[in-house]
């Protein structure tokens, strides 16, 4: 009779299906909750709730390159990110978040799933020649944000401050035209988000658990909302931030914390929302204290660099605060004043579930343990719970009802080094494969 070689993973394992199996309750109270409060009043303003999205099975293109790529990875993964250099495993892990992004969304077919994702009606693609005179687009830019005003804005310029539209006007102006360079933008930008985050799980809590997380950053549910959507490219900003103060904060080179700065303000001006960011920064500060009491020039950059997105787009006419209050008044213009309240406040949590996967749950339980009983791995739960705590103040703030698997792809984004606290990886990773593949065949996702 054999003894098994874990003997303490058999509980843990009991209780982390126990957290697997809550979040699966709360997905399916929200889907059927939300069918009924759909059929009965219209209100929640989506076809498939919670998602965003509508019933159609379907196969495409990109099915078999996912199905590959998914086996690919479960199998061989968790090996190579134990094995491979540093320096390999984070190209690697960019090369293939790109191609589980690509690969899926090309299960709609190259025009539907990439090139004609950003040049719907809602989208900053349509936008492109109001924008021939940028000062003058940006000195008028809160002229057309609400629904009533002369010419206003698609929906999600209007939703966004400029530099979310100014990023698809610069592509447009150095000859990447068109709806498929956009989207190839985004795909190959957003899937640098998995290595910022793992840039920043080794500086701050060690490279052991940072090489576990890996694979579940590259096959996480959320690539069928990073491809193709904006959002995908700003979690990427939002990523890089956080990943280069982690560099400043814990004895690199100084001036990452400038950098980082510049970006944390970029991240301010593609998204209102992202400013929730700053929970996520100020823990790292945290976790990089001693080294920022021992350089306090690490502060004076980070703010300099922060200084500098905001100046430059005042200094143009744009003003972020008015913009962000008319935005607020569009928003209950529109689908936001008509979606309940009381319903989307937890069944966005359901939708994180889907976006992160049953894995991430499970894995949040060991964070939680790993923090209250100051275990190892305490740094990385202390990071997981900033990204959460940003999640939930973004939820409770009322801007974000329904949308959220694509809304919320940059804090999704740092939930997933929790499953680094996991024990089985392989069968997590096929948990999370299997529901990204499902979710991407059975519905059509749109926004």
């Amino acid at each position: 009779m054999t003894r098994d070689p874990h003997p303490n993973s058999r509980p843990a394992l009991r209780r982390d299906l126990c957290a697997a199996g809550a979040a699966a309750v709360l997905v399916t109270a929200a889907v059927l909750v939300g069918r009924h409060i759909e059929h009965a009043h219209h209100t929640l303003r989506v076809d498939w709730p919670p998602l965003l999205g509508s019933w159609g099975p379907h196969v495409g293109p990109g099915t078999p390159a996912a199905v590959l790529l998914a086996a690919a990875t479960v199998a061989y993964g968790p090996a190579l990110a134990a094995r491979l250099s540093w320096r390999a495993l984070l190209a690697t892990a960019w090369g293939a978040s790109t191609a589980w992004i690509l690969s899926l969304a090309l299960i709609d077919g190259w025009q539907q799933g990439v090139a004609g994702r950003l040049t719907t009606h809602h989208e900053y693609l349509q936008v492109i020649a109001r924008f021939a005179d940028i000062p003058g687009a940006l000195r008028d830019f809160t002229h057309h944000i609400l629904l009533d005003s002369p010419g206003n804005w698609p929906a999600h310029v209007a939703g966004h401050p400029p530099a979310a539209t100014l990023t698809f006007v610069l592509l447009d102006r150095v000859g990447l035209r068109g709806g498929g360079w956009a989207g190839v933008w985004c795909v190959t930008v957003g899937a640098t988000a998995c290595v910022a985050v793992l840039v920043a799980v080794r500086a701050l809590a060690g490279e052991r658990l940072a090489r576990r997380a890996a694979p579940f950053l590259v096959l996480a549910p959320a690539a069928v909302w990073m491809g193709v959507s904006a959002d995908a490219y700003f979690a990427a900003v939002a990523a890089w931030a956080v990943a280069l103060l982690a560099l400043a904060v814990t004895g690199r080179w100084a001036g990452w914390a400038a950098v980082s700065g510049l970006l944390f303000g970029l991240t301010c001006y593609l998204s209102y929302g992202l400013t929730l960011f700053a929970l996520i920064g100020a823990a790292v500060l945290w976790l990089g204290r001693r080294h920022v009491r021992e350089r306090p020039v690490l502060l004076v950059l980070l703010l300099a660099g922060l200084a500098v997105v905001p100046t430059a787009f005042t200094l143009a006419g744009f003003d972020w605060w008015e913009a962000y209050r008319l935005l607020v008044t569009r928003y209950y213009q529109g689908a936001g004043g008509v979606r309940p309240y009381g319903y989307w406040v937890w069944a966005n949590l359901a939708c994180t579930v889907l976006i992160t996967g049953l894995a991430t749950a499970a894995g949040l339980r060991g964070g939680a343990v790993a923090l209250i009983r100051a275990r190892d791995g305490v740094r990385l739960a202390l990071l997981v719970a900033a990204a959460l705590l940003a999640l939930l103040a973004a939820d409770l703030s009322g801007m974000s009802k329904a949308e959220t698997e694509r809304i919320w792809l940059p804090f999704a984004m740092w939930l997933l080094p929790s499953c680094a606290f996991l024990t089985r990886p392989r069968a997590w990773l096929a948990a999370q494969a299997v529901l990204a593949l499902l979710l991407n065949h059975l519905l059509r996702t749109g926004w």
